[in-house]
């Protein structure tokens, strides 16, 4: 059995993981899905200070205090950017990392650098112009974007998006990429429909010698598709 942390990603918050972590925890693992600073329930926590930094504290002061080893560390989309510094931070505790559709940065790079030019310029006036410069603003026309299709789940997952900051779209990224290149890497690309934005992540992750798998559906796996996602990090546990 093994302990699982799962990381959402930009807007969403630990609830997401739900479906998932319950799969997960009826085969005997051990779950945590942490909702980040600013993020979820922990939304009135959003301040002009939450950054990539704060992120980075929030899982390396959870793999901390839980005591937890031997952590499969799993990062969704905008997620993937912590991985070089939790690593890094936690070396010793985790045995490998899965990017599942996760932003993959080097060091220094920000999160919009990896982004398609179009996209960052398009976040950049929306934080301008609608969130007082230092947020993005939740909207459940994302859900679009990231391919979700079912209507129900539409309802559901939309009021529950949270505004995002910004700063974690342009704060640089700095970390050792030793502590990271030394754990089994898994990146997990959706198909149904692909992110565009996700393009140079992927191509940077087959570069780095990630191990790749893939599953059809959008973007939200853990919401769409909770039993193939469950199934492919438990996969990764048993090797």
């Amino acid at each position: 059995m093994a302990d699982y942390v799962l990381v959402h990603g930009a807007m969403h918050g630990g609830w997401c993981w739900g479906p998932v972590r319950d799969l997960l925890t009826r085969h005997g693992h051990r779950v945590f899905t942490p909702s980040l600073t600013g993020q979820g329930e922990r939304h009135r926590e959003l301040t002009r200070e939450v950054g990539v930094a704060t992120h980075v504290d929030d899982l390396v002061d959870l793999i901390w205090y839980e005591d937890l080893g031997n952590v499969r560390l799993v990062l969704h989309s905008y997620a993937g950017i912590l991985a070089g510094p939790v690593a890094e931070r936690a070396a010793g505790r985790l045995a490998a990392v899965v990017l599942a559709g996760g932003f993959l940065v080097r060091p220094g790079e920000c999160l919009l650098d990896v982004e398609p030019p179009e996209a960052a310029r398009r976040y950049r006036e929306l934080a301008a112009e609608h969130g007082e410069g230092w947020y993005l603003p939740a909207d459940a026309s994302y859900l679009t974007q990231w391919g979700v299709r079912d209507e129900r789940l539409r309802a559901w997952a939309g009021p529950r998006l949270t505004d995002f900051p910004f700063r974690c779209q342009t704060d640089p990224v700095e970390f050792d990429p030793g502590p990271l290149a030394a754990l089994h890497r898994v990146y997990v690309r959706h198909t149904g429909p692909p992110l565009p934005s996700l393009d140079a992540s992927l191509a940077a992750a087959r570069a780095d010698g990630w191990e790749i798998r893939t599953i059809a559906c959008g973007h939200d796996m853990m919401l769409e598709a909770p039993e193939g996602t469950a199934r492919i990090l438990e996969s990764r546990t048993r090797t």
